[in-house]
């Protein structure tokens, strides 16, 4: 579809938000004050919302580094470096991320085609729920190369797998590596078996600060892990700080070319014979989008758990006709 049309060219410091709610606000927040973007532009379908929220995040500017931020429309992403799609339905107590699937592809078919046709050249970086079927969706609708299509997938997951270890054994989390696999979501997969700390086995690790109940502890902090997102919305109604920050994360890499390991929402091809579904392994992620996936070591266990949250997407795939 893009061989055939005069590429635009792409301004590295330019980002696009589509969509303006918490978690797109939060998002455009963290980029202003991250200085990786000199203009960005926010679009909603309450043009006035998107004009309120770029507004109120100007009139922090002087506290931070110069930048054009404004409301505006799909003709203003043309030449944006990054264009993330938060747009949908929230997620509401009670409700599954794979509740809100209908909804949000209904939303996704009107917003992608949009995109599509004016041959943008950045990154599409998709952060609704579910992220993995709209990731799809987005790969399917939009024409764009599979390297250029990417969910924010479990990088958050991961981020909250990291601080949960990181309290669990008094350390830092910064120094835990450690990733969440599969689907952002109820069939997501704590890979243990390759978490380690600054080079030391997880379980290793958890000896030398006292904890010797592996499997017990494992259990509940995947719980707790799994978890967290509703427990938040329970609360609060609503998540939106740590994914913000999971999404400038996810632009500094990209923005910056740090060929650096997240664990991205990407279509798979065969890898532990998974084929033809959007899921997040760990990816080296650069200026181009994905550019290699990374096989990380998995025990039996967790292999049959991901073709299982694998199986989970395939299903849900099958009922959206996208074709």
């Amino acid at each position: 579809m893009e061989q055939n049309k005069e590429k635009n060219t792409v301004n590295v410091r330019k980002a696009a938000m589509i969509g303006c709610g918490f978690v797109g606000s939060s998002s455009a927040f963290a980029l202003m004050q991250s200085g990786l973007f000199s203009e960005m532009v926010l679009i909603d379908a309450d043009k006035e919302r998107a004009e309120g929220e770029a507004l109120d995040i100007a009139h922090g500017i002087p506290f931070a580094r110069q930048m054009k931020i404004y409301a505006g429309d799909y003709d203003d992403i043309i030449d944006a470096a990054v264009i993330i799609i938060t747009a949908g339905a929230n997620q509401k107590p009670g409700e599954t991320r794979l509740d809100l699937v209908h909804k949000n592809v209904g939303i996704f078919k009107s917003i992608i085609p949009e995109i599509a046709k004016r041959n943008c050249q950045g990154i599409l970086l998709i952060v609704s729920n579910p992220v993995d079927i709209l990731t799809y969706t987005a790969l399917k609708l939009s024409g764009f190369t599979e390297n250029r299509v990417i969910g924010s997938g479990t990088v958050l997951d991961t981020a909250r797998l990291k601080y949960e270890l990181g309290q669990h054994l008094s350390v830092d989390s910064r120094s835990v590596h450690a990733f969440i696999i599969g689907e952002h979501g109820d069939s997501e997969i704590a890979a243990f078996s390759s978490a380690n700390v600054s080079g030391i086995a997880v379980s290793e690790f958890c000896e030398l600060r006292g904890h010797y109940a592996h499997e017990e502890n494992s259990q509940q902090i995947a719980e707790k892990v799994k978890n967290s997102a509703y427990d938040i919305i329970q609360k609060k109604k609503a998540t939106y700080y740590g994914i913000a920050m999971a999404v400038k994360r996810i632009c500094e890499v990209i923005i910056r070319d740090e060929k650096s390991i997240l664990p991205v929402s990407s279509m798979m091809h065969g890898m532990y014979d998974i084929d033809d579904v959007v899921l997040s392994m760990p990816a080296v992620v650069g200026k181009h989008g994905v550019e290699t996936k990374v096989p990380i070591p998995l025990n039996e266990e967790e292999l049959q758990k991901l073709h299982k949250s694998s199986e989970t997407l395939k299903e849900i795939i099958k009922g959206l006709n996208l074709n």
